[in-house]
């Protein structure tokens, strides 16, 4: 399956009245959205997503694995074995995502995968009503802190009535102390960093 007709499945997926759940940006969004609309009509979401999750761990357990797909000087015929061999060792690998493999080998993307799966769980959670949201904190937020925030969040007009939460914390100390949470497009920042640099900012203007 060539890539355009990889990407044609999307449009005519759409005009049957499928199509994904939220909008996606950038190549591997695009991959994601057409793999979505692809599954949905030929195998289905549920088998891609797991044939995905299943190859994004074996490339993640596998450095010279993840170092081929990253060369892109791979020749055709290379990228064309390891697509073959990662279908073999997956076990019950989805059609629509086997597809996927081969279009993006053929132009010599193989390296999106792994981002691929991401933007792709995106959608299947999207797709099962969850909304996925990240609060980023300088250390680990502590169980019963993280139950807060998560509780919080879950009842804010972020979620929406009828959602589900699925939140994450992730942790970068360079952000120094305070927090930072994104939910879908929507981001509050209250970590100590965005102040000292706002501080900063009207320091600079007032001088």
């Amino acid at each position: 399956m060539s890539s355009r007709v990889f990407v044609r499945s999307l449009a005519a997926a759409a005009k049957a009245g499928v199509k994904p759940p939220i909008q996606l940006f950038g190549l591997e969004g695009t991959y994601a959205s057409a793999l979505f609309t692809a599954a949905s009509k030929t195998t289905s979401i549920e088998s891609a997503g797991k044939a995905l999750a299943s190859l994004s761990k074996t490339i993640a357990k596998d450095a010279k694995l993840g170092a081929i797909l990253a060369n892109p000087a791979l020749p055709a015929g290379d990228r064309t074995v390891v697509v073959q061999t990662l279908a073999q060792k997956t076990p019950g690998m989805d059609a629509a995502v086997q597809n996927l493999m081969q279009v993006l080998a053929e132009n010599n993307r193989l390296n999106l995968l792994q981002g691929v799966a991401g933007e792709f769980t995106k959608l299947t959670d999207a797709h099962n009503g969850l909304v996925q949201a990240t609060v980023t904190t300088a250390q680990p937020l502590e169980g019963k802190l993280f139950r807060r925030v998560e509780k919080a969040l879950a009842q804010s007009s972020f979620i929406g009535a009828g959602k589900t939460l699925k939140l994450e914390n992730v942790v970068k100390p360079e952000i120094q102390g305070g927090l930072i949470v994104e939910v879908a497009d929507r981001t509050v920042d209250l970590s100590i960093a965005s102040r000292i640099s706002k501080l900063n900012q009207v320091l600079k203007e007032s001088i």
